[in-house]
């Protein structure tokens, strides 16, 4: 994949998990805050003031998450972002960090 491909790609995750997440606060009692700066995603549970951050890393093609949880390393492969350590996809990882820092059980779909 070439860099412009990798940017448009990470640009478009990034969004739509800025998006699922917007749909999942209004059917839950997910209460978050989301703003973007250039590659980097910051996501705030009001809650309690936790943070996760999701942010492409173009050197390495692939993208990145601080959680409590941990720091992951997504990298594109069949048509999504697998973890480069355990295989997971990003979405699903996605659902247990959030769940996990806002204490509400939820599931975040990549559609």
């Amino acid at each position: 994949m070439t860099e412009s491909e990798f940017l448009a790609l990470a640009e478009a995750t990034l969004d739509r998990i800025e998006a699922v997440l917007e749909r999942a606060a209004d059917i839950s009692d997910l209460d978050v805050e989301c703003s973007r700066r250039g590659n980097v995603l910051e996501i705030e549970f009001v809650n309690n003031g936790s943070k996760i951050i999701v942010n492409s890393q173009a050197p390495m093609q692939e993208m990145w998450v601080a959680a409590k949880s941990g720091g992951f390393h997504y990298k594109r492969d069949g048509g999504q972002w697998v973890n480069t350590r355990d295989s997971s996809e990003l979405f699903a990882a996605l659902s247990e960090m959030v769940s996990g820092q806002a204490g509400v059980a939820l599931v975040l779909n990549d559609v």
